[in-house]
């Protein structure tokens, strides 16, 4: 029987074919476990963020706005995003932001200063004049879950501060709701920059004045010719 044996000289090509196809698979396999761009958690991107604006930049961008840096807070919840254009003043010197997912769910946040900080919903039990009865009212953690037939809220009180994260319950469930309210947090320095109006831009926080209001009356609308101003 004839004894088919491979030329040495072939060798060296054949180790290079396996090789190649070895190279050629772990490459292929190395794709699948990359991580895309932009998917890392929020965490992540801001540790990983380059140096935020100085202190009294983003002092004076939140005074142009009438808003107090110590009051501003962020948050997250998986699909939701923040409307920038919400963001505002609350109340004297609260903050306020809302946040949107595609499907139409809305998260809003709100921070106010009470002279007695009370997140405990038990008090209103009774409620006052337009506002709904309440369904639901018990301690979840550090927060209070509240809830009416139409919407519901966590909130939790922090250096005589109210942070409440709220929503309706058709379009944001209960859990949604939970983690956002665990998430918020103050605003550090790179979260400030992403959330205040830049310098100098309009921040639509201001009141417009109108000509077509009367100075005096109940401030129905003149629609005079000219009166617009």
């Amino acid at each position: 029987m004839t004894s088919h044996t491979r030329s040495p000289r072939l060798r060296p090509l054949l180790l290079a074919a396996a090789l190649a196809l070895a190279l050629a698979l772990a490459a292929a396999t190395g794709c699948g476990t990359a991580s895309a761009p932009g998917s890392e958690p929020a965490a992540e991107r801001s540790s990983s963020a380059g140096p935020a604006p100085d202190r009294a930049e983003l002092e004076a961008r939140a005074a142009a706005t009438q808003l107090v840096t110590d009051h501003v807070w962020v948050t997250e919840a998986a699909g939701y995003a923040l409307a920038r254009q919400s963001v505002g003043v609350l109340g004297d010197d609260g903050f306020g932001s809302s946040y949107t997912a595609p499907d139409g769910g809305l998260l809003q946040l709100s921070v106010e200063r009470r002279p007695h900080a009370v997140a405990d919903c038990t008090g209103a039990a009774v409620p006052a004049d337009g506002e709904k009865p309440l369904v639901t009212c018990e301690r979840d953690g550090e927060h209070w879950y509240r809830a009416t037939e139409s919407d519901h809220a966590y909130a939790r009180e922090q250096d005589g501060l109210v942070i409440t994260v709220s929503g309706a319950r058709e379009k944001v469930d209960r859990a949604t709701l939970r983690s956002a309210a665990r998430a918020a947090h103050r605003a550090d320095g790179h979260e400030l920059d992403r959330v205040l109006p830049p310098a100098g831009g309009g921040s639509g926080q201001q009141p417009v004045e109108r000509g077509d209001l009367p100075p005096v009356g109940d401030g129905a609308p003149d629609n005079e010719v000219g009166a617009s101003g």
